[in-house]
């Protein structure tokens, strides 16, 4: 029996809860789970906001752990290994997406919490194709947050050709945004803060942002109007669109990893006259995410995390639903 904490309905507390997995299949790995970052994925899941929901729900999509077994068609892991898990804990493996290396875009992925049980546990399976080894020199008490947020605003710096001289923002500096400035950073870019509190200027530079601008003051975003190459937007609240637009460079792109829920009404003029682009991106592929890992290993980046033990997760999923945790929260296995 796998143990694991459960909520029985939206908004309701997490409780042990205990469940059977059933056999092994062929292309599976068990993984017995030392630490499980909390995204805010999870408390949306835990809440039902997005209506997929399933209870009971066991969340957890950040997760490090030890494999424990691995199934008769995997060769590529071996019991006793380390490895990390994301949202993503299956895709079809035959369309032209997973055949091509984008498997985070395939029509079929599983997530590891929809309508399965996630890593707030002793243990979780998943397939082998999406279980990535962990490189030596990457703290496995501090690396669960790279497996969702991390890759979220990694991939894109992968996939939009991100260069080391471009001029790069990043809106919200929080969970994903200080791991956004510390890769742009190691990664050469000059790279700008966007936060609405001054009082993260010096905390931000310490991540990496070599200019802090106030995205409340409207005259600021004017003064680096056609400056930017790149801006990556982690919140998930409306902006005014058309400033930040107007402080991308011919060419330049406002690429979006935050939910926004509302429509973005998107002037086309400063796209058109300056061939701009907005776009967004869900998380990534496990080849993107092998890169992160050893991107970040070699530049010996960690998340800032917090860590509970995991009987106190409740007390975690409250620091999350009051919104200040500095800035990534971890659940770890006391045995």
């Amino acid at each position: 029996m796998f143990q694991a904490y459960a909520a029985s309905g939206a908004k309701a507390e997490l409780k042990p809860f205990e469940y059977e997995p059933g056999a092994l299949e062929g292309n599976e790995v068990q993984v017995k789970v030392e630490t499980c970052g909390i995204c805010h994925s999870d408390l949306s899941m835990l809440n039902n906001d997005w209506g997929m929901s399933k209870f009971p729900l066991v969340p957890g999509h950040e997760v490090i752990g030890i494999v424990e077994s691995v199934g008769e068609h995997v060769r590529h892991l071996k019991t006793g290994q380390r490895i990390g898990v994301g949202w993503f804990s299956n895709s079809c493996m035959n369309c032209e997406w997973c055949v091509g290396g984008d498997h985070n875009l395939c029509g079929t992925t599983e997530g590891i919490i929809v309508g399965r049980h996630g890593g707030f546990a002793d243990r979780v399976r998943i397939d082998a194709t999406w279980a990535i080894p962990i490189p030596a020199g990457i703290d496995p008490e501090s690396a669960g947050p790279f497996m969702c947020g991390g890759i979220t605003v990694f991939n894109p710096i992968l996939q939009f050709g991100i260069k080391p001289t471009n001029r790069v923002g990043v809106i919200g500096i929080g969970g994903l945004g200080h791991m956004a400035l510390k890769f742009l950073d190691a990664y050469g870019c000059e790279v700008t803060a966007f936060s609405s509190s001054d009082n993260k200027e010096a905390e931000d530079k310490n991540f990496g942002a070599d200019f802090f601008i106030n995205s409340s003051d409207a005259d600021s975003l004017d003064k680096i109007a056609g400056s930017l190459d790149f801006i990556i937007s982690t919140v998930n609240v409306s902006l005014d669109w058309t400033a930040y637009i107007n402080t991308l460079r011919p060419k330049g792109r406002f690429h979006m990893v935050g939910a926004v829920m509302e429509p973005i009404p998107v002037p086309v003029f400063p796209l058109l006259f300056g061939q701009k682009s907005v776009s967004a991106s869900p998380l990534g592929s496990p080849s993107s995410m092998a890169v992160m890992l050893d991107f970040a290993a070699r530049n010996q980046i960690e998340p800032m995390v917090e860590t509970y033990p995991m009987s106190k997760v409740n007390d975690a999923i409250e620091k999350l639903r009051s919104g200040d945790p500095r800035y990534r929260l971890v659940l770890k296995n006391e045995n």
